[in-house]
């Protein structure tokens, strides 16, 4: 009965990640032409965000944001558990536009994603070339101590094994250093929706959790540490998934 139900439901999920990705491809190439010819990093910013929030309607994921009023209305950097190539595209739905990412720089690359990303002054960092990666990190703790918001994936990449990886300090240095608060986020779903080990589309519902703001006094390492480990507890706390930083 099982292999049965398998042979059924294959088909009407290759039907559906064909129109998802179909309607993606029609929505981003419209997105990036409005984006293009749109004045102001904000306004450019909403035009994207409008693009992602349609695009998750009319493709059959739905979005529930919980807790959104907990991110304070000044300057602070927000980190989230990485889960799927979808989870940029979920937060950019779900947030106001005040917010830039920081994100690997192989993204750059990505036809459409990277131009996309690059219009609304997202934060490029290079993890393989020890010079070129303190050099973007400078760059982003610089926007951060101008006061910009930022959006991290402290993992850095994502396992096709559910749970979390450790956290790379870098978010943590840049909350410190700027001194505004840590909001944890879960999302929820994106695994389920695009898996890491394939690249159709799969019906799911989403979510994103937003946990109370982690403060910590001081701007040196120290500071960033306990920023680092009470952010990632919340976040594991919450996930429900294994902690995967010692395998």
């Amino acid at each position: 009965m099982a292999r049965k139900s398998t042979a059924v439901l294959a088909p009407l999920h290759l039907i559906y990640g064909i129109y998802a990705w179909s309607i993606f491809i029609v929505l981003a190439l419209i997105t990036l032409i409005v984006a293009l010819v749109t004045p102001g990093l904000e306004r450019r910013r909403w035009v994207v965000k409008t693009g992602a929030r349609t695009w998750m309607r009319v493709a059959g994921l739905p979005l529930n944001v919980k807790a959104l009023d907990t991110v304070p209305d000044g300057q602070c950097v927000i980190v989230a558990n990485h889960a799927s190539y979808l989870d940029g595209l979920v937060f950019t739905a779900a947030l106001p536009p005040r917010f830039g990412f920081v994100i690997k720089r192989e993204m750059a690359a990505v036809p459409l994603a990277g131009a996309m990303l690059k219009l609304i002054g997202s934060e490029f960092v290079e993890r393989f070339n020890r010079s070129k990666g303190a050099a973007d990190a400078r760059r982003v703790l610089r926007n951060a101590v101008n006061g910009h918001s930022l959006v991290f994936f402290p993992e850095g990449t994502f396992s096709t094994r559910p749970g979390l990886l450790k956290f790379h300090a870098g978010a943590f240095t840049t909350a410190a250093r700027a001194g505004c608060p840590v909001v944890p986020a879960v999302i929820r779903g994106t695994r389920q929706a695009l898996p890491a080990s394939g690249f159709l589309l799969k019906p799911a519902k989403i979510e994103i959790e937003f946990l109370p703001p982690v403060v910590a006094e001081g701007a040196n390492e120290d500071a960033a540490l306990e920023l680092r480990d009470r952010s990632r507890e919340a976040i594991l706390g919450r996930l429900k998934e294994p902690d995967l930083a010692a395998t």
